[in-house]
């Protein structure tokens, strides 16, 4: 049995006391007038209904579902004694037999092979952050464009934000985008950690939330929703909307947390049809994540027993431990 300290039983007692103090206001808001005021102010609170057997039948008619995914880990110790594996993974709902998976490592021992990034982002003040945000990203939307290829889904749901892959591979992004648009592949993106926060400074700016803490959207609405309602949110009211993308937040599951979704502007027409096909393919009982994107995370995650097993396989002894174990992980390598 694990004993817990007094002094740390304090500071966690202090940080509760602080946090509820700090956020006071909010905690005293009542939902029914925060309900009202984000349906006037930031987008639509509506119901939503999962799609019909039929409706479902169709999308698989016309191509079905393809789930988009990435993952990495880290093996080594400080830098540069470290190596990062990247693996992206597009997987169809019609044709789950033929995963599509693109991999990449990135190494600060092996610059030499990462010229051409090193200069695209010379002006970056990390570049070498940029570099594995643009190689995870790059091959996430690599497999998405093969899957555009060989599959032609109805849909292509991606794990994230679509902003992300806007910002990170903007060359790869732009070749996807258009593919889609060319080809009337719907192409969305499911936020499951929603990081923005348009609600709150909303609330400040119209002094409807006597602080000047940051709010995030999360918190706001977690528990606010009702199973099966969405907000739509107003293109006004998000930076997303310069990019090109339309965005809702929604509570998917008997969860209280909501999850985001994001679609093209040029295919905002589907909006509503793809926030119930999200609806239809979440279990009641999850965390609110569609049950294809949680096959897709698990089936593309690199663990800590994989990163083992393939360094421990591929490279030369001498070379995984005098460039890649740090004392701590001798202990388990």
């Amino acid at each position: 049995m694990y004993e817990i300290s007094k002094e740390l039983k304090e500071k966690v007692t202090q940080l509760n006391s602080t946090l509820v103090d700090k956020y006071k206001d909010f905690f005293n808001m009542d939902s029914i007038q925060l309900r009202d005021f984000i349906d006037k102010n930031v987008g639509e609170i509506v119901e939503i209904k999962k799609l019909t057997k039929d409706e479902l039948t169709k999308c698989s008619e016309k191509g079905g579902i393809v789930g988009v995914d990435g993952s990495k880990n880290r093996v080594g110790g400080a830098y540069p004694h470290y190596v990062e594996i990247f693996q992206g993974l597009a997987k169809s709902t019609l044709h789950k037999e033929k995963p599509i998976f693109k991999a990449d490592f990135y190494t600060p021992l092996y610059l030499e092979g990462e010229r051409e990034l090193l200069k695209k982002f010379e002006e970056e003040e990390n570049k070498e952050e940029a570099i594995r945000d643009y190689k995870l990203s790059g091959i996430e939307v690599e497999v998405a464009l093969e899957a555009v290829e060989k599959f032609s889904p109805y849909v292509i749901m991606m794990d994230g934000s679509l902003i992300r892959y806007d910002i990170e591979c903007f060359d790869k992004w732009m070749e996807l985008r258009k593919e889609c648009e060319e080809r009337d592949i719907i192409l969305i993106g499911v936020i499951k950690d929603i990081k923005t926060s348009i609600i709150g400074q909303s609330l400040v700016e119209q002094n409807n939330l006597n602080t000047k803490e940051f709010l995030y959207d999360r918190e706001i609405l977690y528990g606010l929703l009702r199973y099966g309602e969405m907000i739509r949110v107003e293109d006004s009211m998000t930076k997303k909307s310069k990019e090109g993308f339309t965005s809702i937040f929604m509570r998917s599951s008997k969860a209280p947390n909501i999850i985001g979704m994001d679609i093209l502007d040029s295919q905002r027409e589907y909006l509503d049809e793809m926030a119930r096909l999200v609806f239809s393919l979440t279990p009641s009982s999850s965390r609110g994540v569609p049950l294809w994107l949680d096959i897709v995370d698990s089936q593309v995650k690199v663990s800590d027993k994989m990163m083992r097993s393939l360094l421990e396989r591929y490279l030369d002894r001498q070379v995984l431990e005098k460039f890649f174990i740090s004392e701590r992980d001798k202990r388990t390598l």
